[in-house]
């Protein structure tokens, strides 16, 4: 490992043991918490998440919203996530002067419109084995720490890997080699794809969100190309298990995620935008084309109309 990546491992690492909740309530104070769940989609899990978060701001105060950002579902992930306490938001209602753009990056962007908090928590709503230690490990580093700016979780993957902290299939085959080669003092990043972190409102405006799966590491790579390696901490949170998803869509997440890391690595180097996979029917190769890269976003504090928001005007109830 890179000598700035094990130094930075030894130092920033902590796992939620460590943060306990009776030490997180005694340094919460009057910091605003919001906990944000991008969903499409998500009927059959995301009410349990969002249950499970009402239930620590219910008895800890750690929380103090709990918001949905649909990204457009044709089910019923709005009314379940609703009905089981979180503010729910349509991303095409928030700042809809800009348009909506596909994939996760657009709805975590546009989440900073319309959360309150001065800490905000990323919860992917997928997750099957949910527990409140989630939303208190992230904190942990960022209630007890000033300098701290950022907070990534690392778990095992129970169904995909043999040793304990491995990431998923896309984490392995391509972005901790791309990082580990071209940003090395990265390498102590356990998970840098990881669906679940934490960070404070004054990084999070600051910086541009890339589009779809490359929010994660376009996120990572700014901070620290803005702000050290030092002001991003990790926390393991023991295990994580969410749906899984076939090899020809894992091929266009690692697609989006290459041309985000290029693009802040190799700014010069124009890159092709389209992904051609190949589907065999009946005997017969067909060639599909993907757009796999879109332009970011820019930092929310540049957009006009951020701060004019109210956001009880945006909420969906159905």
């Amino acid at each position: 490992m890179h000598p700035d990546a094990a130094a930075w491992f030894a130092r920033r690492t902590s796992a939620v043991a460590d943060w306990p909740v009776p030490r997180l309530v005694a340094a919460k104070g009057t910091t605003r918490v919001s906990v944000v769940l991008p969903a499409l989609d998500e009927e059959p899990t995301v009410g349990e998440i969002v249950a499970g978060v009402r239930g620590l701001a219910a008895r800890t105060g750690l929380v103090d919203e709990v918001l949905v950002i649909d990204s457009g579902s044709v089910d019923r992930t709005a009314a379940v996530a609703a009905a089981a306490g979180a503010t729910v938001y349509h991303r095409d209602e928030i700042l809809p002067e800009l348009g909506s753009r596909p994939g996760k990056g657009e709805v975590l962007w546009k989440a900073l419109a319309v959360a309150s908090g001065d800490i905000l928590v990323y919860v992917d709503s997928d997750l099957t084995d949910f527990g409140e230690h989630y939303v208190c490990g992230l904190l942990g580093p960022l209630l007890h720490d000033e300098s701290v700016l950022m907070v990534k979780a690392f778990y095992d993957r129970p169904l995909l890997d043999v040793a304990a902290a491995g990431g998923g299939r896309v984490t392995e085959l391509m972005a901790r080699p791309l990082l580990n080669a071209l940003r090395p003092e990265l390498a102590g990043v356990v998970q840098p794809l990881a669906g679940e972190y934490a960070a404070r409102r004054s990084l999070l405006e600051s910086l541009p969100f890339a589009a779809g799966y490359g929010v994660e590491t376009g996120l990572l790579l700014d901070t620290v190309t803005g702000y050290g390696l030092d002001v991003v901490a990790q926390v393991d949170l023991g295990q994580r298990t969410h749906g899984h998803q076939d090899t020809a869509a894992l091929g266009r997440m690692a697609s989006t995620i290459l041309h985000t890391v290029a693009a802040r690595i190799l700014p010069d180097r124009p890159l092709w935008t389209e992904l051609t996979q190949f589907r065999r029917v009946a005997g017969v190769t067909t060639p599909t084309d993907t757009e796999v890269a879109w332009p970011d976003r820019p930092p929310m504090v540049t957009v006009p109309g951020y701060r004019r928001y109210e956001t009880t005007s945006l909420r969906v109830n159905r």
